[in-house]
């Protein structure tokens, strides 16, 4: 089975855009757009869908905000009770104002370190992973889009040179 793609280069962003556009109202599939920084609005123009990753954040601050209660309640409450400055530690309740800051500290160290992790893991991201950008110039100053080709290759890449790609390649991809 052949795998091949087509590397569509282009040096802008704006012509870009209007290529991944008329690229999806030819109904092609777009495997991947490489650019060197992020292009406002490219996402809806790929038809991507909306990200999830704010529903994860809320939930691990949450968590977070659970783990601090939890644990300000058992240092300062039961465990290990204290007279601090007069104020005796009878219940959680009493003492809650002055666990707020606690409290928010580890619903953002848990949100902040989670998502991070998060991130990651969703990205493939994992140490001494090979980068695989398939062309250096897209870090630098070209945008690249990355399209299947089920044996239309002639006309996918007449296609797209009049898309105004400055380079059009079919590659084999692994």
């Amino acid at each position: 089975m052949s795998n091949k793609v087509i590397h569509a280069i282009y040096n802008d962003d704006d012509i870009l855009m209007d290529a991944v556009k008329k690229t999806r109202a030819a109904h092609h599939h777009i495997e991947e757009v490489f650019t060197p920084f992020p292009v406002h609005g490219l996402d809806k123009a790929m038809g991507l869908a909306p990200t999830r990753i704010a529903i994860c954040s809320f939930i691990y601050g949450l968590c977070g905000l659970s783990f601090g209660t939890w644990m300000m309640n058992y240092i300062m409450i039961q465990d290990w009770p204290q007279d601090i400055g007069g104020k005796p530690s009878f219940s959680y309740i009493e003492n809650m104002p002055s666990f707020v800051p606690i409290m928010f500290e580890e619903t953002v160290f848990f949100a902040a370190h989670l998502m991070v992790i998060t991130f990651y893991m969703r990205s493939r991201l994992w140490p001494f992973k090979e980068a695989e950008n398939p062309d250096v110039r897209t870090t630098d100053d070209h945008f690249l889009m990355e399209i299947a080709v089920n044996d239309n290759e002639k006309e996918l890449v007449s296609f797209f040179e009049n898309t105004g790609a400055v380079e059009v390649k079919v590659i084999e991809k692994h």
